[in-house]
């Protein structure tokens, strides 16, 4: 008996010292819990996307070859645009109906010898092609002679491959009848100067562009794209003449 009544006294003690402990434990706020991630994270499917495109547009500047395009500009006829890509880096592009109110067809290209416009004979012009140097062949076209559909096998690709460049991409539906990866690109920039068009680009995996629908209308693929030549020729002779201009100019008075 007096052994048992010992006993409690000695357990009642060790509860006494671990109570406090416990309440303690149990009042005290929990460990603040430190963020991982930092800011919130991307998309997964947009950032997959923007890489994506990136892919597909450095592949496309490797791609060497020569196609036609169907063109339908925004609020105008339809037409077929030809484009050449060559091994050596020079490129023409043929736009029928631009000049002159659409009744002279003309052709940029870009070669070691620098960038020009060619005049084609065409339903507003009889006389032979001839081509006017507008300058260095990485220059931009001025924006008064600018058809503008050269721009996605051209320029623009560099801007796709630039993951410094403020765009934002996102996966697309395929326009009717196209068949490739498309991708909605937007910019983010609030400048009025964006660096390409926002739009809609569709490529094969091999960087072949199948369509773009931007601004400036629709481009969409025909048939099988060609062998490249290993340079692009001029559609003619290289003269002082000034280049024509999306308007017809003024009559003259004798």
């Amino acid at each position: 008996m007096h052994a048992h009544r010992r006993a409690v006294p000695r357990r009642t003690g060790v509860l006494a010292l671990l109570l406090p402990t416990v309440l303690a434990g149990c009042g005290a706020d929990p460990p603040a819990v430190t963020p991982t991630g930092g800011a919130d994270p991307v998309p997964v499917q947009v950032d997959a996307a923007r890489d994506e495109l990136a892919g597909v547009a450095a592949a496309a500047q490797d791609r060497h070859f020569t196609a036609t395009y169907a063109f339908t500009p925004t609020g105008g006829t339809p037409r077929a645009v030809a484009v050449t890509s060559a091994d050596d880096g020079s490129w023409r592009v043929d736009v029928p109906g631009w000049a002159h109110d659409g009744t002279v067809d003309v052709s940029l290209a870009a070669t070691s010898d620098g960038l020009f416009q060619c005049a084609l004979p065409s339903a507003g012009r009889a006389e032979a092609a001839t081509c006017v140097r507008l300058g260095d062949a990485d220059d931009a076209v001025p924006r008064r002679l600018d058809p503008r559909v050269q721009h996605p096998f051209t320029d623009w690709l560099e801007v796709l491959t630039d993951r410094r460049a403020p765009l934002a991409v996102s996966p697309a539906a395929e326009p009717t009848g196209v068949t490739g990866r498309c991708y909605a690109v937007d910019s983010t920039s609030a400048s009025m100067n964006a660096p390409l068009d926002v739009g809609i680009y569709c490529y094969r995996e091999d960087g072949t562009p199948v369509a773009v629908r931007a601004a400036f209308g629709m481009l969409t693929l025909t048939g099988e794209p060609g062998p490249a030549p290993a340079t692009v020729e001029l559609a003619g002779a290289v003269g002082d003449g000034e280049p024509v201009g999306r308007d017809a100019p003024e009559p003259t008075t004798s």
